[in-house]
């Protein structure tokens, strides 16, 4: 494993929960906790907005300071699996990684100090 962050795990959660929201469009939710097998790692949870009933959860890891590698764990549409193939699904999970980089470089001044 790469080098361990400098930044606790509890302290990470608590300040992707205050940057997250400003990254999120109208109607969407999130939960961002800790990874128990992994300190570099977060587990962020995303509820679509709509009637579509989407919900995806994301593996966040420090691969350093400043770089996060971001992998698709599930989806699912009104709580039973989705096939992360459609097209619905996909835009969503573009969309959600790119928050996800975009939260993690705003952070930057608290993971790379």
């Amino acid at each position: 494993m790469d080098r361990q962050l400098q930044v606790d795990q509890q302290s990470l959660v608590s300040a992707w929960q205050e940057r997250l929201p400003a990254l999120m469009e109208d109607g969407e939710s999130f939960s961002v906790q800790g990874d128990a097998a992994n300190q570099n790692s977060l587990l962020i949870h995303f509820n679509a907005a709509g009637r579509q009933g989407y919900s995806l959860d994301f593996r966040c890891t420090y691969v350093d300071s400043r770089e996060v590698a971001v992998d698709l764990l599930d989806a699912e549409q009104h709580g039973a699996p989705a096939d992360d193939h459609l097209e619905a699904v996909q835009a969503l999970a573009q969309q959600y990684t790119r928050q996800i980089h975009e939260c993690a470089q705003a952070l930057q001044g608290i993971t790379n100090p």
